[in-house]
């Protein structure tokens, strides 16, 4: 028997949204793992590929190098990892926000092609507007913290604009803003309880890199070697391993912030409700 779908357009409380968003991901794990690892699998490759080589770039080369790290080579893994991440979040994001507008309109469906299709007309916007709101996020912090944390609340939605409203990019921005600006600390704080989340479910693939830096550090201690041995090729490993996670991980959240979006659109807009009443209007 099919599970009975979930309604994304309509209001609901941050323990709703919470509740919700693993519900959408048990019901359809494998329609989205599928697509994802179709459209976002070689984006991923490629960013795991830049945190592997900035990781040897920034502790391996110590191992062997006894002239010190290569200032130049460790500047251009950082900005070959940041770019792959660009690329990864945007694509992430994209996809995932692309399968539930098409789990929206075909009804609890899921239709790779529609998803494929979506994202080959949105990808340039995607990244336009994933690269935006990080250097307007990154510029507030620069100012005393506070305005990067509140620009960070309507940007996180821009992505979330853009494909459920087929807009522009700067259009999502200002759509953004609007749809927050009466229930920006209520967004701040379902978007601060996903992250959480996420966190502590990362936090536990971190548990082995962590356990080794420990047991690494006591051998160090006790032997009275160079604490460049806290960095042997074991670590380097366990590290690329645990950020292989911790991106597979960010998964849920894209997923919760749509909930976040509808809920607030619908506050706004009513969409849903209009649609429902339509609905009723078409059967009767």
């Amino acid at each position: 028997m099919n599970p009975e779908q979930i309604q994304f357009k309509k209001q609901r409380e941050l323990g709703e949204i919470l509740n919700v968003t693993f519900q959408f991901i048990r019901q359809n794990y494998k329609a989205c793992g599928k697509i994802l690892l179709r459209i976002v699998g070689p984006v991923f490759l490629l960013l795991i590929a830049a945190v592997t080589y900035y990781t040897w770039s920034t502790l391996g080369d110590s191992l062997f190098d006894t002239d010190g790290i290569n200032g130049s080579q460790v500047v251009i893994a950082l900005g070959l990892m940041l770019l792959a991440y660009l690329l990864y979040i945007s694509t992430m994001t994209g996809t995932v926000y692309h399968i539930i507008l098409s789990y929206i309109n075909n009804r609890g469906e899921i239709i790779s092609s529609e998803v494929s299709t979506g994202m080959k007309e949105d990808f340039g916007k995607l990244l336009l507007i994933t690269l935006i709101s990080w250097l307007l996020i990154f510029a507030g912090m620069i100012f005393f913290i506070f305005p990067g944390i509140y620009l960070f609340v309507p940007l996180s939605l821009t992505t979330a604009v853009l494909v459920f409203r087929r807009t522009g990019v700067s259009e999502s921005i200002s759509e953004s803003f609007k749809l927050v600006k009466e229930n920006w600390w209520m967004t701040f704080a379902t978007l601060l309880c996903i992250g959480i989340i996420v966190y502590l479910i990362s936090l536990v693939f971190q548990l082995p890199a962590i356990l080794y830096f420990v047991f690494r550090a006591f051998v160090v201690a006790t032997e009275g070697t160079s604490t460049s041995e806290l960095f042997g090729p074991g670590y380097i490993i366990i590290n690329v391993f645990t950020s292989v996670v911790q991106y597979i991980i960010y998964s849920i959240t894209p997923i919760g912030v749509a909930f976040v979006y509808f809920n607030l659109n619908e506050k706004q807009n009513f969409t849903g409700t209009y649609e429902t009443i339509q609905n009723l209007g078409n059967n009767n």
